[in-house]
Formats: C-alpha cells, structure tokens, sequence
C-alpha cells in the first residue's frame, strides 16, 4: 500500500479534518494547460511559493495528488517554532558560524511570514503565542540552560529560563523539571492555515488541481518541462517539487536522487474532549505550545476550543500502532495524570518526512536545473515551509542566494540500502530511546 493511501486511511479520524470544513473543492487537471511555474504539492511550501510567484505575475499552476493540506501540513502537531528540525550546531559545523546566523534569521522571518499572511489574506488560524521548551530530568535542564545561554549569546536570542522553583507557574505537570519560553514562537490550526492559503492563492490567479498525481516529468528541448498526470498534461518553464515524503510516489523518475535521503517516519496525535475553559487554562496557563527535549519528543498544546492535543508516538516501520487513541492516551497521562477522566475525542496520524541529519533538503534538478525541490522538513515545517516557499520563488526569478545557502547543506542516504534502511534506522531509535530515560 502507497504512504498516500495509508495517509489517507490514517486521517479520517482528525481534529482538524473535522474543524475545517473545505469550502472549495479544485478541480483534477483533465486537459493539457502551460504556465510559466508548475507547483507539485498543495501543502504550506507549494502554496507559499505559489502565492509569492503570482504576487510577481507569473502564471501558475499547483498539482496535487490528494486534497489540499491532506499531507503534514494539515494533520501536524501546530506548533510553529524557531530554528530547524537540527540543533545550529549541525548548521554550524557545515556552513559556518555566519551563514549559520543567516539560517536561524531565516527560522525567525518564517515566523513573520505565517502571521503576516494571516493578516493580508484574512486567514483565521486560531494563532496563539508562546513555546515552552521543557527538560524531564536535570540533566536535560542544564544542556537546555546551556543551550538557552548560547543563543542569547551568540545568536542574540534571548529566552526566558525558567527554573526548577518556577516551572509549577508555567505547567501544571510533575513530569518537567526547568525550561525556556519563547514569545515569538506559538501555534495555530494547520489545516485553517493552509485552506487559507489555497484561496488566496486562487485570489491572486493560481490554478489548483487537486486528485491530480504527477506520474511522470519529460524534459524537453530547451527549458521546457510536461507533467503529466491521469488525466491531463502541463507544460512550464520550473518545476517546484513540494510534496515532501510522497516525491517517491509522485515523480517515480527522481526516487533514485531524493528517496534516498528522506526516510517516511509515522507520527500520532491525540485530541482530548473539550474540558471547562479554566481547567484548560490551569494545565497551560500561557496557553503555550510544548515540547520536551527529548531526542524522540512528546509535544502537545492547547486548542482554541479548550482541548488538549498531544502527539508524540512515533513509527520507523511505516506500521501504525493497533490503536493510536490508547497508546497516546497512555503518554497524555505520564505528562497530565489529573486528566484520567478525561476522554480522547480525536486520533490521527500520518508520515513526515526526516533526513539523516535532521536538516532540510533543497536543490535543483534536471538538465537545465529548472526542477527545484523542497523536502525533509524532519517534522519542524510548520513555518519553515513559508520561508522555504519564498527563498524558492526568489531562485526561481534569478536571485537564488538564499535558497543555496539551504542547498549547500550536505545530505547522505539512510544507511543498509533499500532493504535495510528501515531495520537499521529501527534499532537506531532504540538506542536514542534508551537514551531519552536517562
């Protein structure tokens, strides 16, 4: 079975699909149409640089497999945070302290951009501000005090610490010890987001082709480029490639050359019942997204319609857990026990796409190099994608110093072939795992 059809299947029970009703459906392609940019991929990166190509005049078209936001951009935890999926130093240790400085000013503009276009495109999303960063033991409290000085420091980005005496004031939970909070950073409604996005970009003269998989690109003579697709063929001077873990699936031909590099990670989500807006407010009393520090995390937030959702559980195997709503109960409670009456309304899944390294994945392809592609967000794509949508949509219009200072980073393939990739990448977690309960 293809990841999109255990997406899909995996899906049906989100809280998102069932707070966003879609109000517009796209039409398949079923014709053969040119542009000046196909989009392959209808998700927060595609939809981004669709929005800031046709800003600019360019003709454009989006393709997408499934529905719009049907991918992570519609079913993540909602948490849109600093940085990358990587610590800086991986960023450092590649590029340098300097450009470095650049990609985390970058992580900072993609939080700009998503309430930015909230508020140009009158998109509620349900944005909420504040991250907590939380350690589980006192050893992860002074790597994460540590951490914390650095950043002031070096990266002049100060965050608050919060100590162990002070942490009852910030999370009513007896599972943290200290951590950090971040202002700038915070969490809305993906699917929200993303549906807004859509119809801006179909404001600003963008075709959206949904139920429309690419199945195959021919390069042309020249820079000329057909998509084809069940039902139709489109013909454009760029491609962006923007469907993330599906690239495999969606353009069989460029497996060899990014397939390689990604590795497909299952990822589940509870959604509690709604609970009295106090008790809500007690648990988080900032209303703050969380996420521990764990190197296999727990993350989860408060809803707009006082909920709580929690995610974390994560599968190597491409095998969804018997029954996600228990098993992601069962951790709910390790980090909210006062919360055992409370049922789990909502339980959904699906798959993100993760590099060796953590870090993402940009560059081009092809014979022209006119084929751009945008993937292993490594689960840290909620705003990233903004900011990684319009440094592609700069390249595309010939100012490209951005977007290669994303494609200088090195990425190598998951280890053991494509037979033994997934086995080894299994036990490897095992380690970090282990690793995680000291």
């Amino acid at each position: 079975m293809s990841l999109l059809s255990i997406d899909r299947d995996l899906t049906r029970d989100s809280y998102y699909v069932a707070t966003a009703p879609r109000l517009e459906a796209y039409a398949p392609l079923q014709e053969h149409l040119s542009a000046d940019v196909a989009i392959v991929g209808a998700g927060l990166a595609g939809l981004s640089a669709a929005i800031e190509l046709a800003q600019t005049g360019r003709k454009v078209v989006v393709l997408e497999a499934g529905l719009v936001g049907g991918g992570a951009s519609g079913r993540n935890g909602g948490q849109a945070i600093h940085g990358l999926a990587c610590d800086q130093s991986e960023i450092e240790s590649q590029l340098g302290l300097a450009d470095a400085k650049r990609v985390w000013a970058m992580s900072l503009e993609a939080l700009d951009i998503l309430q930015q276009r909230c508020a140009e495109h009158s998109i509620d999303a349900d944005w909420q501000p504040g991250f907590l960063s939380l350690a589980t033991n006192e050893k992860k409290a002074a790597e994460l005090r540590q951490w914390q000085q650095r950043m002031a420091e070096v990266y002049d980005y100060p965050l608050q610490w919060i100590s162990p005496q002070d942490i009852g004031a910030w999370i009513a939970s007896p599972r943290f010890t200290a951590g950090v909070h971040d202002p700038r950073s915070g969490h809305l409604h993906p699917l929200k987001y993303c549906l807004g996005l859509a119809a801006a970009a179909q404001k600003l003269g963008v075709r959206l082709c949904e139920q429309s998989a690419v199945t195959r690109i021919d390069e042309g003579e020249g820079q000329v480029l057909t998509l084809h697709t069940a039902s139709g063929q489109l013909r454009a001077q760029q491609v962006l490639l923007a469907g993330n873990v599906y690239l495999p699936e969606v353009a069989p031909q460029l497996a060899p050359q990014l397939g390689a590099r990604i590795m497909p990670v299952g990822t589940y989500i509870v959604c509690s019942e709604a609970m009295d807006a106090a008790r809500c407010q007690a648990l988080i009393p900032s209303r703050s997204a969380v996420c521990d520090t764990n190197f296999i995390l727990d993350y989860f937030r408060p809803t707009a319609d006082h909920r709580l959702l929690y995610g974390g559980r994560v599968s190597y195997s491409t095998m969804s857990p018997r029954s996600v709503k228990d098993s992601m109960h069962r951790n709910l409670l390790r980090s909210f026990p006062q919360l055992s009456d409370l049922g789990m309304q909502f339980a959904w899944g699906g798959f993100v796409d993760i590099t060796m390294n953590r870090a993402p994945d940009f560059g081009r392809l092809g014979r022209a190099r006119n084929i751009y592609y945008l993937q292993g967000f490594s689960g840290h794509g909620l705003a990233l994608t903004g900011l990684a949508g319009r440094v592609a949509a700069e390249a595309m219009q010939g100012d490209s110093e951005r977007f290669d200072v994303f494609a200088k980073l090195r990425h190598q393939p998951f280890p053991g072939g494509k037979l033994f990739r997934m086995p080894a990448l299994v036990l490897g977690m095992l380690y970090y795992r282990l690793k995680d309960m000291l």
